[in-house]
């Protein structure tokens, strides 16, 4: 059963790279855009435009293009120019593949940490999912996202592997763009999935196969809706058309080229 929404879309978080340069600077809006559906899936990069807008040359912007190319965030098309990328059918499959990889080596490195670090990690984790439980009983689609995202990205993160945080980040775009690609429009679960409590009492045990399973159950649970398989999760849906596709002009101050 799917329920409708239209709130606006707010700023949303996306893990920053480091910002050592205006390309730097450039790439991390960008990719904050798309996540946050300011530039959507499938349309072309209007490199003038978004480059006026950021208040930056061309030069840089199309390097900084050229790696979200490089991160499948951006599609080139030859001829044709760029377009913000769309993720649908078997490549749904290939992100969630990659996810429980990377995922599942956070949870491996988590249980093997020190007792005292491994509670600080459970705390970090079960605070993350406190908080989608919270927005998930709301009718914000956006909230719920952001939420469900920043779980597992948190999960990532507590392995405390700047590698695997960098991967997780780009993989939790994707995702983004899975979603926004639907044609009914942004559509996130309503209802928290019962393995995601069945991963935080795993983690608690230190019983990795399990936690493992756990995220295994809940991606393929996740792949079934997202390719209508599966028509009995409650959704929520909301609209992208009406957003705002302004960006700001970022603060070069911030870099050092």
């Amino acid at each position: 059963m799917a329920h409708t929404t239209s709130r606006p879309r707010a700023s949303a978080t996306v893990l920053p790279v480091a910002r050592t340069s205006t390309v730097d600077l450039i790439a991390e809006e960008l990719r904050s855009a798309i996540y946050a559906g300011v530039l959507p899936v499938g349309s072309p990069l209007r490199e003038v435009e978004i480059a006026t807008q950021l208040g930056v040359s061309r030069s840089p912007f199309r390097e900084a293009a050229q790696r979200l190319v490089q991160e499948g965030i951006l599609t080139n098309f030859p001829g044709r120019g760029l377009r913000i990328a769309q993720i649908s059918g078997d490549e749904i499959i290939d992100v969630y593949r990659a996810r429980l990889a990377i995922e599942s080596e956070a949870v491996r490195v988590i249980n093997d940490a020190d007792p005292t670090l491994h509670q600080r990690h459970l705390v970090e984790i079960t605070r993350a999912l406190d908080t989608l439980i919270e927005m998930s009983s709301g009718d914000d689609a956006w909230s719920i996202g952001d939420a469900d995202l920043s779980f597992h990205q948190t999960l990532v993160d507590r392995a405390q592997s700047k590698r695997l945080s960098r991967s997780m980040s780009t993989l939790v775009i994707e995702t983004r763009i899975i979603s926004l690609s639907a044609s009914e429009g942004y559509t996130v679960r309503k209802s928290v999935s019962p393995t995601y409590q069945t991963l935080i009492s795993a983690l608690a045990a230190r019983d990795t196969p399990r936690a493992i399973h756990a995220l295994s159950q809940q991606f393929s649970d996740a792949i079934d809706r997202l390719l209508g398989r599966d028509s009995t999760v409650d959704t929520l849906e909301t609209e992208t058309e009406s957003m705002s596709t302004q960006l700001q002009p970022i603060d070069t101050d911030r870099s050092i080229s």
